[in-house]
């Protein structure tokens, strides 16, 4: 029988941390060249602070909505799909104020800089075709785009929670199967007006979502999705260190990378299992997140720093995700155009990026005090109540464990 783990009462404060964790380094990246870049977790592996969101996002999904679906409840799929609703026009939000800074910093600053990055020339180059594509989410700037993804899903989720309550083996299966197919013929969806496809392919990132919807509805039931076992344990940590060597040592790093090339060139593996391709989330970063996950969720000091008070700034960022995330967005743009006419000064950087994050906590903490009085919310989808998205009606939810994150069996 799998090891199930005593359930503390209270609330399981990881998943808020963690979240709050990767939205501060989701900021960080978005306002590229710091020196504080270098410290955040893409650094240390092939995965990033986006995969993570994500897999959270999919486990707070399976915590907030298994119950409403569980008799296939299409009220409860209602309030799914008005989430999915509130990040669309979200996105539509930050990506006017994303257009706005750019063109203010062209305009008053004569840095016009961000007028050509971001896929923000698409504008003045095919002015129609971005009208249409923008709304459309067919084009989408850069650093903005991972709400589309996360919307889209939404779109997906009653279907996928009634997969995992009644089928949960065959969604997983099924979930890796079209990863496979999505990768092997380059499957997504449509970039217009510009050729390709979306960088954060949806096509491919559901199986980082479903990993985590299981997980997520698991937790639900105050169960395990997947048990703690010593050999998967070592595993884990064993592959989270091979990428940490890979990526800081050069031999190694020369070493696995011919071998990579090999696998694929000559042995004819195909690049979704070979590369570290972030659009289709390939094998080396899905087994990253996938490690990391599952090693955090088995260790006990994690959940005690979790509840410790020094997390809580953390916590609040986490529960507040969506006011922070869009709050973000905004402020790496104008953080971006202000280096852009200044440089890039460490002492400048420091109080930027301070600056900003003080913000945000700033928003978290009104959003807070507005919803809750300074109570945190239960569980839920990470982009919405908990997060700060009206939500009447919300399903309330009491702790689980933070399951062994991976259904890796």
């Amino acid at each position: 029988m799998p090891d199930q783990p005593h359930v503390a009462p209270g609330r399981d404060k990881r998943l808020d941390m963690f979240r709050g964790l990767a939205l501060v380094m989701i900021f960080i990246n978005h306002v590229p060249g710091t020196v504080w870049e270098k410290f955040t977790n893409r650094n240390f592996g092939f995965s990033d602070a986006a995969e993570g969101f994500v897999l959270m996002s999919g486990i707070a999904a399976g915590l907030a909505y298994s119950k409403g679906l569980h008799r296939a409840n299409w009220a409860g799929a209602r309030r799914i799909w008005r989430r999915s609703w509130t990040l669309y026009l979200v996105h539509l939000l930050t990506t006017a104020w994303a257009i706005a800074i750019s063109a203010a910093f062209a305009l008053w600053f004569a840095a016009p800089q961000l007028l050509h990055e971001n896929q923000v020339w698409v504008l003045f180059q095919k002015p129609l075709g971005f009208l249409i594509g923008v709304p459309a989410l067919t084009h989408q700037l850069g650093y903005t785009n991972i709400l589309p993804l996360y919307a889209v899903l939404l779109l997906a989720t009653p279907l996928l929670i009634i997969g995992a309550l009644r089928w949960p083996r065959i969604l997983l299966a099924g979930s890796i199967l079209f990863w496979i197919v999505t990768g092997q013929f380059r499957l997504n969806l449509p970039n217009f007006p510009n050729p390709g496809g979306w960088f954060f392919n949806p096509l491919a990132w559901q199986v980082i979502f479903v990993f985590g919807l299981l997980t997520g509805v698991a937790m639900k039931q105050g169960r395990r999705f997947v048990p703690i076992l010593p050999w998967l344990q070592a595993l884990a940590a064993g592959y989270l260190i091979l990428a940490l060597l890979w990526l800081k040592v050069p031999v190694i790093k020369e070493t696995m990378n011919h071998f990579m090339w090999i696998l694929n060139r000559q042995v004819g593996l195909p690049f979704y299992i070979t590369a570290f391709d972030k659009t289709f989330a390939s094998l080396p970063r899905l087994l990253h997140v996938l490690a990391l996950a599952y090693l955090l969720s088995t260790l006990v000091w994690v959940r005690r720093v979790s509840a410790s008070s020094w997390a809580e700034p953390f916590a609040l960022l986490g529960r507040h995700a969506l006011q922070v995330f869009a709050t973000g967005t905004i402020l790496c743009f104008v953080l971006q155009g202000v280096k852009d006419v200044a440089g890039n000064r460490f002492l400048l950087d420091t109080f930027l990026l301070s600056a900003g994050l003080s913000i945000q906590f700033c928003v978290a903490w009104l959003a807070d005090r507005w919803k809750g009085h300074g109570r945190p919310h239960p569980d839920s989808d990470p982009l919405s109540r908990s997060s700060g998205i009206s939500s009447q009606g919300a399903l309330q939810t009491q702790e689980k464990p933070l399951a062994a994150a991976m259904p890796l069996r």
